[in-house]
């Protein structure tokens, strides 16, 4: 039975380490990065040592637990950059931004701020950049995008963006969509012969604290 010992432990490891991301999806993707490690570990059902054991920092495990995220922001700027039509790549990317961005608060945290456990994350926001301005040089180019955007007005963007994050996940995924939509529109060199396009559905929205003047 000795032989078996090694085997079982690499399972229970393995399904420790499953378990421990799983939480730290959860918990980050909805408290954002400032969410203790302790509550990662309860959320996990495992103990701190078990954590640290398998991500000894919370930087090692915020990569981990974003590494998805991070592969399709990376793919989303890859195919923007490809796409012939330069306009329809500006949209798309501006769109699929903001749909990470939408479906985790922490993720949104880690591309936008300079959290210390999440530095690796500034490789990628400076890649989307990049993209963002060569697309807008070429979209600009061919008369599509307005000629006073700068990248700047994305990170203007994705910061007023983030203030979605205090809606509830299905409601926050569905004003994202519209916002992007609005964003886009905003930027848009629009000749006076095309229409806009239509506007995604509008999310039913409730203030986070209503002001106690409206109260009876």
């Amino acid at each position: 039975m000795t032989h078996l010992l090694p085997r079982t432990v690499r399972s229970d490891a393995r399904d420790n380490r499953a378990r421990i991301l799983d939480a730290a999806r959860t918990v980050f993707g909805e408290d954002g990065l400032s969410a203790p490690m302790r509550e990662v570990a309860r959320h996990a059902s495992v103990g701190p040592a078990t954590l640290y054991r398998h991500f000894p920092t919370k930087q090692a495990l915020i990569a981990e637990t974003f590494a998805e995220q991070r592969r399709a922001c990376r793919a989303a700027v890859r195919d923007a950059l490809a796409d012939p039509d330069p306009w329809h790549g500006f949209r798309s990317l501006i769109e699929r931004i903001c749909e990470l961005h939408a479906h985790s608060r922490g993720f949104a945290d880690a591309f936008m701020t300079a959290f210390p456990e999440a530095m690796d994350f500034a490789a990628d926001r400076q890649q989307a950049l990049r993209a963002v301005g060569e697309l807008a040089r070429r979209a600009q180019k061919a008369g599509r995008l307005r000629p006073g955007f700068v990248v700047d007005d994305l990170v203007l963007m994705l910061l007023a963006h983030r203030g979605l994050q205090d809606a509830p996940r299905a409601t926050r995924i569905t004003a994202s969509r519209r916002f992007a939509a609005y964003v886009i529109e905003a930027f848009r060199a629009t000749p006076q012969t095309e229409a806009p396009a239509p506007l995604p559905p509008a999310p039913r929205l409730e203030p986070t604290h209503p002001p106690s003047t409206l109260q009876n």
